[in-house]
């Protein structure tokens, strides 16, 4: 992931005040270390008494959601959002289980977000002008872990059942000759028809159905012969998935077969 880089007219302007919530010291000496070391100013608080009295010398909020004592970070953001309801604030958890009731801007999951996630996500919000609602789109950080878990090795995209691009790694995009964030909200039917060609149908079948399909064949799946080479076997996955926004969805993986190993053509679940 590139980190974001400020011009020197940013330079000038005040840091971004951040306020750090969390009851491990360590954890909040290490994340005032390394957010002071890329320019922001910290605030760092172990209690939600201690948080909400600095409310109003802030401009964004990165709240643990787990602060032991039977209280969490929510319960800040809550009362953040009610004094201060411009100010845009990050909840970090180790669990998924609770799902949060809307009044943060973006969850980091610990873990797996890095600090570069976090670091991009302040960038982001330290972005909009100071005092308006500001809310991070969190889902390429949604769809980079599932990337991560993956392989970096293996090429992944993401498609809602009509084909358009939700998500797009790296290793896929530079097969396409186009950088990543261009990918969503396109449609590789209507822009790249040879690429995908013969998938349509399997997208959309797998985003409905909910089945998953295996193709080992060398067949319409971002072929290196678009680029004049010889056709090369590939093993792709196509298994359903819960987009960001509640919709059926599909992760579609590929990874080049070594030639020993090429299997028998197409094989559904």
């Amino acid at each position: 992931m590139t980190l974001p880089t400020t011009s020197p007219a940013e330079r000038s302007v005040p840091p971004v005040r951040v306020l750090l919530l969390d009851d491990e010291p360590l954890n909040l000496l290490l994340r005032t270390a390394i957010l002071h070391q890329h320019g922001y100013h910290c605030i760092p608080t172990a209690t939600i008494d201690e948080a909400t009295e600095r409310f109003n010398e802030i401009d964004i909020a990165v709240l643990d959601y787990h602060l032991g004592a039977g209280e969490f970070g929510t319960e800040a953001a809550l009362l953040l959002r009610r004094q201060r309801p411009h100010v845009p604030i990050i909840i970090l958890s180790a669990t998924m289980e609770h799902y949060f009731g809307g009044v943060e801007d973006l969850h980091l999951l610990k873990g797996y977000s890095s600090v570069e996630d976090l670091l991009v996500a302040l960038n982001s919000l330290g972005a909009r002008r100071r005092g308006q609602s500001a809310v991070v789109d969190s889902r390429d950080f949604f769809y980079a872990r599932l990337s991560l878990s993956i392989g970096t090795d293996v090429l992944v995209q993401i498609f809602d059942q009509y084909g358009t691009w939700q998500f797009c790694n790296e290793a896929a995009a530079e097969l396409l000759l186009r950088p990543r964030d261009w990918f969503p909200g396109h449609n590789p039917f209507d822009e790249m028809p040879t690429i995908l060609r013969d998938w349509r149908e399997v997208i959309h079948t797998v985003a409905v159905t909910r089945e998953t399909f295996i193709d080992r064949t060398s067949r319409g799946i971002l072929q290196n012969h678009i680029n004049g080479e010889t056709p090369q076997p590939w093993s792709v996955l196509a298994f359903p998935i819960t987009l960001h926004d509640g919709r059926s969805g599909v992760v579609l993986t590929a990874r080049i077969l070594p030639p020993q190993k090429i299997p028998s053509p197409f094989i559904p679940f």
